[in-house]
């Protein structure tokens, strides 16, 4: 069954335009969910809306959503005078700029979804829209009401399709300075970097997601497959105790040595390597300019 589109409209560049439908590329996969029980008769509970005041249950028909304001004053809004807001963004994805995607930082990206064309009539601009921002390796910048709420956007080539992400307004992103401020300024000693750098070697791997494993889900299985047959619950591993640093170079050394590698030698015979690199470049270029 293919999934539901999140949203669906039109793509617009200048005069150009297609439909599209987004897809989430994050699916809702099965996973461990519990339901509210009465404990003395076993049954579901349900939540039900009451006045805050009088203590009295509302039905469907009684409610209207409300908005306060700055004099504390309800403005009553009906559902479908909601529904009436729309503007331009509302269902339509205006591309007004283009950038290099590296230049977005990774603070401001939200959530990504799977662009694709709505119908075949819509195929051929949607592909010269693609290709034309792979050829320029640009990827566009453009706003989408979802949820509503008005989305920048950023939109950019993938495979056959295209891939959107949202992105967060400034406003809404905490800055590095406002928390990285109070770290204060190490000079680190090449050696133990180069050590640390020997261990991030041997752990070095292509990135392969499906070896990622959701330990607690699997720990929450256990646990209820042990209470459906009647055992007692599985007992609580204790969390193993950090070993206090005391000497931050033995500890790099011997865990390189638990990785299947020798210590202070490599870091030597790197820092060395490092060092005649270094003093190498100076000379090279020298010699081409005595040459020339």
């Amino acid at each position: 069954m293919a999934p539901r589109p999140a949203w669906r409209g039109y793509l617009k560049l200048s005069l150009v335009t297609c439909a599209i439908e987004l897809t989430n590329v994050v699916t809702h996969a099965e996973k461990v969910s519990f339901r509210i029980l009465n404990r003395q008769t076993g049954n579901t509970v349900k939540r039900i809306y009451v006045d805050a005041e009088t203590g009295k249950p509302l039905g469907d028909d009684d409610e209207i959503k409300g908005y306060e304001d700055d004099n504390g004053e309800f403005i009553h809004i009906e559902e479908d005078e909601i529904e009436a807001v729309q503007i331009e963004s509302s269902h339509t994805m205006g591309l007004d700029g283009f950038v290099d995607k590296s230049s977005i930082e990774q603070i401001y990206l939200d959530t990504p979804y799977y662009v694709t064309p709505a119908d075949k009539v819509s195929q051929e601009a949607f592909a010269v829209i693609r290709d034309a921002m792979a050829g320029k390796k640009m990827a566009g910048l453009a706003r989408i009401v979802l949820y509503r709420r008005e989305r920048p956007v950023v939109i950019e080539p993938l495979g056959k399709g295209m891939l959107l992400t949202t992105l967060r307004y400034d406003n809404t992103v905490r800055q590095p300075d406002t928390v990285f401020g109070d770290i204060e300024a190490v000079k680190t000693d090449q050696e133990m970097t180069d050590l640390a750098e020997l261990i991030i070697d041997k752990k070095k791997a292509k990135f392969n997601p499906s070896k990622f494993e959701d330990k607690y889900e699997d720990a929450l299985l256990e646990l209820i497959r042990a209470k459906k047959a009647g055992r007692k619950a599985p007992k609580a591993k204790a969390p193993p105790k950090p070993s206090n640093v005391v000497n931050l170079f033995d500890a790099l050394k011997k865990s390189l040595s638990s990785e299947g590698g020798s210590g202070t030698g490599r870091a030597k015979t790197a820092a060395k390597a490092k060092a005649a690199t270094k003093r190498g470049k100076p000379k090279e270029a020298a010699t081409k300019r005595k040459s020339a």
